[in-house]
């Protein structure tokens, strides 16, 4: 921003504040104000303190700062989900229900909320950023951003197909996997109890299943109802991406719990084209250790083999054992073992003691099935319960027997070796943590899904697919700052430092920098994602107006810093 002097030929000069941008290879000026009319003194007061001037007279008293608002977080989650043409995936065409979706995506980003709180957020009167002003969405109701929310819902299948056409293509990996959330009330008719992983089963609560890329790029997202089992959500993702998406050869990877038995049979064998990549339940490995399909001598010297079996004809299997998650879950089993038989001896001694002693059999059964409803390892324990005593042991053989399997895995698929090896197939598994990454940033960390307060099947539905764009922006985001957040920016060289695939994953030499140091490879402070965008925050567009005058406000943005800058540059935005 300058203040400009541009000569007339039969009058005085005109004094323009202007500010110049680059246009191409062109350096181009915009005028945002007359100042023909100002004292002189005032027109170099005001120059003075463009050029960086502190004290030029009685400056302070010059101008009035009418409001300042946060803006560099704004510019910068709005410039790359611009970048991205996300708003024009959403509609080719401007209008006013594609500004208010996309404010509803930014906003999710920069500070969640309810509507009713976006509402006041982005209104003029109460605004907390400059997000409703870079969009020119003047006054905002809450009323308005359902409705918005009703357009957006309308267009999630052709949003959907378009990201699908960026982001798979035939033979490609394909993740799926499922989540829920809870309510807060008692009336959407997509709400019921069920299995919760919010630790609320007191709360009704609905299912979304999210399908990804094989990098964890999210594509597409659907809700069921909250007591829907995974595996039944199976089948609508395969007619989505036959029938929607026109893929005609797929990988289709998901967890032991999502693609069962009955799945495989029902829908996959009969879909054609959909191949697929899932685990064995613990009691599938046992039979093919009792059959003798697996020795356990196979991994005196190795972590993997591939092998067959009768009962799977026509498919693949690639047993893996890993001997640092055994490890694990051999101390994690005499933790609970021991923190389970603790408790039981006081249930024992209770029912033993000389006084007031635990009488009835539906009172120390109620006492038994708590602690070991609590510690999940009542399978290891034999126990008897009369109306004045109670006994238990340890089932010391049903423990050895799991024991075998600790660090023990079994992957099934029918992709040919020709295809993919069998090292490909368990590092093309492990990529389900990409989606688990998704899960914990639209739920948790981020974007905060939950708490759910939509009463309408419909905005449920539109929220939880707001949710899935905010994370589709920022998950490009992330891989643009990679180098500036503690995510590791140099996943070959991790890759490279893994002994086997099926070692647990290590970070890369530059990520154990950056964790130890807390520094950037030039020197820079590491932040999270998070703190980041609360860092751009702190950019500021000041609205600014000269004393004792009637000549219009001007904006004045806040000069970024050095990390500031880094990340707008590394984004690709301009601030």
């Amino acid at each position: 921003m300058f203040v400009d002097v541009v000569p007339n030929r039969n009058s005085p000069p005109a004094v323009l504040l202007r500010e110049s941008y680059r246009e191409g290879s062109k350096v181009r000026k915009h005028t945002l104000a007359n100042l023909s009319h100002w004292p002189k003194a005032q027109i170099d007061a005001l120059r003075a303190v463009l050029k960086g001037a502190t004290e030029v007279g009685e400056l302070e008293d010059a101008f009035d700062i009418i409001r300042s608002l946060p803006h560099g977080h704004v510019v910068a989650v709005l410039g790359s989900l611009q970048k991205l043409r996300l708003d024009s995936v959403l509609d080719s065409r401007q209008s006013r229900p594609r500004d208010l979706s996309t404010a509803m995506i930014v906003a999710r980003l920069i500070a969640p909320a309810s509507k009713l709180a976006l509402a006041r957020q982005l209104h003029p009167d109460t605004a907390t950023s400059t997000l409703g002003e870079t969009l020119a969405l003047g006054a905002v109701e809450a009323d308005q951003l359902y409705e918005a929310m009703d357009w957006l819902l309308d267009r999630q299948e052709r949003v959907e197909n378009a990201l699908a056409r960026r982001h798979l293509a035939n033979g490609t990996l394909v993740l799926y996997d499922v989540s829920s959330s809870y309510f807060e009330g008692r009336t959407c008719p997509l709400g019921a109890l069920g299995y919760s992983r919010d630790g609320k089963s007191d709360k009704l609560q609905i299912v979304f299943g999210l399908l990804t890329n094989g990098e964890g790029c999210p594509v597409a997202v659907e809700v069921f109802e909250g007591n829907t089992a995974d595996p039944k959500t199976v089948a609508s993702q395969i007619q989505k991406l036959k029938e929607r998406f026109g893929l005609e050869q797929v990988i289709l990877v998901g967890d032991r719990g999502m693609l069962t038995r009955a799945r495989i049979e029902q829908d996959l064998k009969t879909a054609g084209g959909i191949d697929w990549i899932t685990c064995l339940r613990a009691p599938a490995i046992r039979k093919l250790l009792e059959d003798g399909a697996v020795q356990l001598s196979l991994f005196d010297e190795r972590d993997l083999c591939e092998i067959t079996s009768p009962d799977y004809p026509g498919e693949r299997l690639v047993v893996c054992r890993n001997p640092l998650l055994a490890d694990q879950r051999r101390r994690k089993r005499q933790d609970l073992l021991a923190a389970t038989q603790k408790e039981l001896e006081k249930i024992r001694t209770a029912s033993s003691r000389q006084r007031a002693p635990l009488r009835g059999r539906d009172k120390i059964g109620v006492r038994v099935g708590r602690i070991l409803g609590r510690f999940k390892v009542a399978k290891h324990f034999r126990y008897e319960i009369t109306d004045d005593n109670f006994q238990y042991q340890r089932d010391e053989e049903n423990i050895a027997a799991e024991a075998l399997l600790d660090g023990l895995y079994v992957l099934r698929t029918n992709v040919t070796d020709e295809r993919m090896g069998y090292e490909e197939v368990v590092r093309s598994y492990k990529r389900l943590c990409q989606i688990e990454r998704a899960f914990r940033s639209i739920k948790t960390v981020d974007l905060h899904v939950r708490p759910i307060n939509h009463r309408l099947a419909r905005r449920v539905r539109a929220h939880v697919f707001l949710c899935m764009l905010a994370y589709y922006v920022e998950w490009h985001m992330r891989q643009s700052l990679a180098p500036i957040l503690f995510d590791d920016h140099d996943r070959p060289a991790a890759e490279a430092e893994r002994r086997s695939v099926v070692a647990p994953a290590r970070r890369s030499p530059a990520a154990q920098r950056k964790a130890l140091t807390k520094l950037t490879d030039d020197d820079q402070p590491v932040e999270s994602f998070c703190d980041l965008l609360k860092n751009l925050s702190t950019i500021v567009r000041d609205t600014v107006r000269p004393k004792n005058t009637d000549l219009p406000h001007f904006s004045k943005v806040t000069k970024a810093t050095a990390i500031q800058q880094h990340a707008f540059d590394l984004l690709g935005v301009r601030l």
